[in-house]
């Protein structure tokens, strides 16, 4: 198959959609497909382009066997919602040069149209009616839900017409996937049938990712004692997460040098974080960058508590892609979550961590308290176990691919 991507986020991205996408790119053209992408150059989530990407304007790329085209955006150094609506539309500004030449061009079976930003599908949509190519909306997070819940827009005639606009872009799509069963009720009650949903959840190479020791951890370089307790938030420091309480939960713990806070990653919370943690004087919480992935099972490894962490209002709108490799490293998880919602299912019916109240700082220590003194030799176990059996890249890409061969009647040639 001839097949077209379009999203903001690409490899080499190391974490979020970007993530996600870079992998399935290369593993559709591993397979012999014929992979094009249009994206944006690299960005996420320190919300900065690397100075080897900054010019020229447009780039075309090898990447893994993909052919890469990367448009040129607007990307705000404080992250706010005005900035980023600013942003997305610069990428869309940018998209429309490489996707007009695309129309001229031989054409692809099928496009793959990853939101967020949902608006970036209206290119994916003219360009499948136009060409008679099939279309897949991949749904990684409902945008324009968590933009209302979170408070990000107010205004309500914008949200009237945002929700309309992607009701009349998910009705015109041939399949519409997502990543969670919470994800998949949502996306139905908007008007999807069953028939042209797809179940595509995200996952993790359990090969790569390994249960380490925690003399093959990243303690020894960052130099914490082997019998000391350290919890971990690895990934986006963004706003669907409710942070702040990690901060608030350290203060329980000042007397307690033994247990270290470490925040890895970047993203626009970063620095209002860092300053909370200096204004507390906790010294036990430390901020490191985002580790090259290479680097994943030993980051993993280095953790006796993970935090899993997101705000009521994003229950469901969103699922943390970290968890996949929490899992797969047989980590164990502390985790905030909503009753009723695919997360909290999830960890409660496989028992793979201990659950907590979201955005609640006592909920937060208290579980942390009880992790802390408990033997999750189990729960690691378990984790494990699930990673490999519902997580692998393998099993997940090969059910995508044998809908794609479907939608577009095409017969795989091995």
């Amino acid at each position: 198959m001839r097949i077209l991507i379009f999203g903001i986020n690409y490899s080499p991205e190391l974490t979020g959609i970007g993530k996600y996408t870079g992998e399935m790119g290369a593993w559709l053209a591993a397979r012999g497909h014929e992979v094009t992408v249009v994206t944006a150059k690299p960005y996420y989530p320190a919300w900065e382009v690397p100075v080897h990407y900054k010019k020229p304007a447009w780039i075309t790329e090898r990447i893994d066997g993909a052919t890469v085209h990367r448009v040129p955006l607007y990307v705000p150094k404080e992250v706010t919602a005005k900035k980023r609506i600013i942003h997305e539309f610069s990428f869309l500004g940018g998209v429309f040069p490489k996707w007009f030449g695309l129309l001229i061009k031989k054409r692809y079976d099928l496009v793959i149209n990853i939101t967020p930003p949902f608006h970036l599908g209206f290119y994916a949509l003219f360009y499948a009616k136009l060409k008679g190519a099939k279309l897949i909306t991949h749904i990684q997070d409902l945008q324009v839900d968590a933009a209302k819940e979170l408070g990000m827009i107010t205004n309500k005639r914008l949200l009237r017409l945002m929700f309309r606009a992607e009701k009349y872009l998910l009705n015109r799509s041939d399949a519409v996937s997502s990543i969670s069963l919470g994800m998949k009720k949502k996306i139905l009650a908007k008007g999807i049938s069953e028939s042209d949903y797809l179940m595509f959840p995200n996952w993790v190479d359990e090969q790569a990712i390994q249960p380490l020791q925690k003399t093959q951890s990243l303690r020894g370089e960052w130099g914490i004692p082997l019998n000391d307790k350290v919890v971990l938030y690895s990934g986006n420091l963004g706003e669907k997460q409710g942070l702040e309480i990690i901060i608030d939960a350290a203060k329980r713990f000042s007397d307690r040098p033994d247990v270290h806070f470490i925040i890895c990653g970047s993203g626009g919370a970063r620095d209002r974080l860092k300053a909370m943690a200096e204004q507390a004087r906790l010294k036990q919480i430390r901020f490191y960058p985002l580790q090259p992935y290479e680097k994943l099972s030993a980051l993993l490894a280095t953790a006796d508590v993970h935090l899993v962490l997101q705000k009521k209002s994003a229950s469901d709108l969103v699922m943390p892609s970290k968890l996949t490799g929490i899992l797969a490293s047989g980590g164990f998880s502390l985790v905030s979550a909503v009753p009723g919602t695919s997360l909290y299912e999830i960890v409660d019916t496989h028992q793979l961590g201990i659950l907590i109240e979201p955005e609640s700082a006592e909920a937060l220590a208290d579980g942390l308290q009880q992790a802390l003194s408990t033997d999750v030799t189990l729960y690691r176990e378990r984790a494990r176990q699930y990673a490999e059996r519902f997580l692998s890249k393998e099993q997940v890409l090969q059910e995508f691919e044998r809908n794609l061969v479907r939608l577009t009647s095409h017969e795989k040639q091995t």
